[in-house]
């Protein structure tokens, strides 16, 4: 039961529609419009071919369809509302009382068949579903994707957790003028809490909604639901993001994850399965005002065609936490969960308990379904050298274990050819593994403490980053789109963090399709921009920067790492090398002087810059030696 709307695509990016008609304001607003509706009968007029998502966002079955009508000859017959669309040019004998056009500007699409409306029918279109003029970046065009720049968090303040988002005004930085953030946090039913707005600093100075502030606030009992966020006015992003940590009044309770992405998938993976003990829950957030339908969310062993289905209804804007107990019993790590999603959802949290009841949060990725093999990926050494590289932190193993497993990330890939490096801090390699052909339902987990140890004199000294890049020796397939999933373990106090992410070409000036990934313009992109937010006391901040190149790049970066106040005022700045190959791993406390963090005072972050190559980065907070967090950078 997947919803049949537009979100994303890779070939035409954002739809704004359906932002548009399930906003929570459109949502409240939608009653009225059908009591204007009336009894009825009422004829839908469907130029657009938008009719299908506004059926999926709302209940249109107590109105009396006359018919339903379009504009593109080849639209003809499609059914909606269980009519057959009609040319608009049979309107007029509809004998309808009300037409309902589905569009937000209706005006010229009015005037084009005035002559076809049946006598005395009122004439709409979705104008009343509009927000104010004064909430849009580009008013002008309402379904600019500027005027949907929204995102949904998980947001908690119960049973001694709570959580903190943290992001920084970028979208001044692109020219925005006065822009805000509108808040609404529905409760797990979906029902609305508190409704604000947030006023934004000037140009990259930072925003911090913390919840245990919003309860207190507004006075309310203790919440877990969907914070739903929409900045107002902005420009130059239609994206939100921020960084999202859990904290406890108990200090072992800390992790971090980041922004939901706004677009609904119709599936998820890189779910993990628990072990023995553990239990894992998948936060479901229902991005729409349209309650998901029982048998409408599946879950299944990566793999396995055995799908079962959650036999019960989640209200609009709702909640939930499902255990994946109750419908996959007998999985187990390093197992892996598909979820099949329907485009009910943003990308999903889960959060794994431990057997003392220690969490930690982490999130799902977007499974595609529109790639397929690429064998022109194979051929990519010849003048790409490593190719995609999926890099990542080996923290120093005297501490830590730093665990590394593939996830199939698209429904194309039946098999994962691939194989993982270790490197040094100066960008030696010091031992490799390969995975040979993995099957899609495969279990293959590697802890780098094991494959160090086989490296001569390499077990207690070698720590840096690891990069999962693909290897054909044994054959199989490629499509660009290797993912994995990361898990560090602190051997003394037991804590766990994770985080995932997928490959990308780096650091070379010849391109492949869309690599290496650029953020602003075409590719390649070589240049680096990253925000660390800088946790409040007593917590410390540590950072992992990697420096990967598909062939060798400049032979050291030439990185500044500018601390910035709240305000976006610069305070101090470092200058720093990384290897071309290596890592730098580094905390706030190291790099900056006491007084001048002092001075940066809370809601300080560190911006990171480099002009002359492309790092990736991993950030984390430490709890003394009681807990930890990490999860990969963002940057604007």
């Amino acid at each position: 039961m997947a919803l049949r709307i537009e979100t994303f695509s890779n070939l035409k990016g954002g739809n704004a529609f359906f932002k548009a008609a399930g906003h929570p304001l459109a949502a409240r607003a939608f009653p009225a419009l059908l009591e204007r509706l009336g009894a009825g009968p009422v004829a839908i007029y469907d130029p657009l071919g938008l009719g299908q998502t506004l059926a999926e966002m709302y209940d249109l079955s107590g109105l009396d369809i006359a018919g339903v009508f379009v504009q593109d000859l080849d639209h003809i017959g499609r059914r909606l509302l269980g009519h057959a669309a009609q040319p608009v040019t049979d309107l007029k004998g509809a004998g309808a009382r009300a037409v309902l056009v589905v569009a937000f500007e209706p005006a010229r699409l009015i005037d084009h068949i005035r002559h076809l409306v049946p006598a005395g029918a009122e004439v709409m279109g979705l104008e009343s579903l509009r927000l104010p003029a004064e909430m849009l970046a580009v008013p002008r065009d309402y379904l600019n994707g500027l005027n949907f720049a929204t995102n949904l968090v998980l947001f908690r303040d119960q049973d001694g957790r709570h959580t903190r988002l943290v992001t920084a005004n970028y979208w001044s930085g692109y020219g925005a003028k006065d822009p805000e953030i509108w808040c609404c946090l529905f409760d797990r039913d979906g029902g609305a809490l508190a409704e604000w707005r947030e006023p934004l600093p000037a140009a990259y100075g930072t925003i911090t909604i913390d919840s245990a502030e919003v309860r207190a606030r507004f006075g309310l009992p203790a919440f877990c639901g969907s914070l739903f966020i929409h900045v107002l006015r902005g420009a130059g992003h239609d994206i939100v993001k921020y960084a999202l940590d859990t904290y406890g009044d108990d200090e072992t309770e800390l992790s971090c994850t980041h922004d939901a992405n706004s677009w609904p998938a119709e599936r998820y993976a890189g779910l993990p399965a628990p072990q023995d003990g553990e239990r894992v829950i998948l936060w479901v957030q229902n991005s729409h005002p349209a309650p998901i339908p029982a048998g409408a969310l599946g879950l299944n062993v990566m793999g396995s065609g055995a799908i079962f289905y959650l036999d019960r209804e989640i209200p609009g804007f709702g909640v939930l936490d499902l255990d994946t107990r109750d419908l996959l019993p007998d999985a187990r790590w390093p197992a892996q969960i598909e979820v099949r999603a329907g485009k009910h959802f943003v990308r999903p949290r889960y959060e794994v308990f431990d057997r003392d009841g220690r969490g930690r949060i982490a999130h799902a990725n977007v499974e595609r379904s529109d790639l397929k093999p690429d064998p022109g990926i194979r051929e990519l050494a010849n003048l790409m050298g490593k190719g995609f590289i999926l890099p990542a932190p080996v923290l120093p193993p005297g501490r830590y274990s730093s665990l590394v497993l593939p996830t199939p990330m698209s429904t194309c890939q039946d098999n994962l050819p691939v194989r993982v490096a270790v490197y040094d801090a100066k960008g030696s390699e010091v031992a490799v593994h390969s995975f040979g052909c993995l099957p899609r339902d495969h279990t293959a987990a590697l802890e780098t403490g094991a494959l160090l140890a086989q490296g001569p004199g390499q077990a207690n000294g070698a720590w840096g980053h690891m990069e999962l890049t693909y290897d054909f020796s044994e054959g199989g397939e490629a499509d660009g789109w290797l993912h994995g999933l990361f898990r560090y373990r602190d051997k003394a106090s037991g804590h766990v963090a994770e985080t995932s992410f997928g490959a990308h070409v780096f650091n070379t000036v010849l391109t492949y399709k869309s690599e290496p990934q650029s953020y602003a313009g075409r590719a390649p992109g070589l240049s680096t921009r990253l925000f660390l937010r800088l946790g409040p006391a007593p917590l410390e901040t540590m950072c992992h920067l990697i420096y990967p190149a598909s062939t060798p790049w400049r032979a050291a970066s030439q990185t500044q790492l500018a601390l910035h106040d709240a305000t976006g005022r610069e305070v101090a700045a470092r200058d720093i090398e990384i290897p071309c190959g290596g890592s730098l791993l580094w905390r706030a406390s190291e790099m900056f002087e006491d007084r001048e963090l002092k001075q940066a005072g809370a809601g300080s972050y560190v911006l990171i810059r480099d002009t002359t190559c492309r790092l990736f980065g991993y950030h984390g907070l430490m709890r003394g030696e009681t807990a930890f967090s990490l999860d990969h950078m963002f940057g604007f």
